[in-house]
């Protein structure tokens, strides 16, 4: 027992003089490396910030330019940390070989995650949508809120939050309406009607809608002729966050506009006539 513990005891006393001797030793070393990372990472955080402020002073897009200035951020600290290792007398070649492999497997591992993160890069670099576009894409509709490099965050008419990993974006057809969107609407009028008359009231009533927008003017015209109405056709820019809202107002005034200059909007109907056996 006695001899047990006397290995043991010269055991720690090993360890302790290896710690002791490497302090010693690379005391002044490890200084160093503290102050130059402290140093780095200050430098890191104000340069980031810097480009930052660059990019978009430039007027390069709010996600494009925090994406660059995080980019330069994790650059500085990798070299930053290079410098300390080199410092120390730490070789960091059998390192970039390890995180290498790594990479590698973790690249076949994670397929679908990096999938995302390509897409995702690619979306901030191309820009086919910014923060606050309205985007149709794989069945969903939504104006932008947030675009990560894993995922888009979409918020819908109906304040549901949607996210769309981002490989699902690239590759497919999508619909960006910016901030408005084009609301298209049908009426059919009787063919008795004055047709100069309804197109004036129409267009009237869109010009003084609230919900319309007054970017673009908003087009009535005659659509075709059906069986039983004269359809006209009603095409409208509103804000794409109200688009039902919008669609429910204008078909309202729609309404009360023809009830109020007594145009009649015919049903469907049909002629009948008995032939005498």
């Amino acid at each position: 027992m006695e001899k047990e513990l006397k290995q043991e005891f010269a055991q720690l006393q090993a360890i302790y003089n290896t710690v002791i001797d490497f302090f010693v030793n690379y005391s002044f070393q490890l200084v160093g490396a503290l102050i130059i990372l402290i140093i780095g990472l200050v430098f890191a955080k104000r340069i980031a910030r810097f480009v930052q402020n660059l990019c978009e002073s430039k007027g390069i897009d709010v996600t494009l330019s925090r994406f660059i200035a995080n980019v330069v951020k994790i650059l500085i600290i990798f070299m930053v940390a290079i410098i300390c290792l080199n410092k120390i007398g730490i070789s960091v070649t059998p390192f970039l070989a390890a995180i290498g492999a790594l990479s590698l497997g973790a690249g076949l591992a994670l397929q679908g995650l990096l999938s995302n993160y390509g897409a995702g890069l690619n979306i901030i670099l191309t820009r086919p949508f910014v923060v606050g576009d309205t985007i149709s894409v794989k069945g969903e509709t939504g104006q932008v809120q947030d675009i990560l490099l894993a995922a888009t965050i979409i918020k819908s008419e109906d304040d549901v939050r949607i996210t769309i990993p981002n490989k699902h974006i690239i590759g497919e057809i999508l619909h960006n309406s910016d901030q408005q969107t084009l609301l298209e609407l049908s009426i059919g009028v009787s063919y008795a009607s004055d047709l100069d008359k309804v197109n004036s009231i129409l267009q009237d009533a869109l010009d003084r809608h609230s919900e319309v927008s007054k970017d673009k003017e908003p087009l009535v015209g005659i659509a075709n002729f059906g069986d039983s109405s004269v359809d006209f056709e009603i095409r409208a820019w509103v804000d794409s966050s109200r688009l039902n809202t919008a669609r429910f107002a204008i078909n309202k005034t729609i309404w009360e506009t023809l009830k109020k200059h007594q145009i009649e909007i015919p049903f469907p109907q049909r002629e009948v006539k008995l032939i005498p056996a």
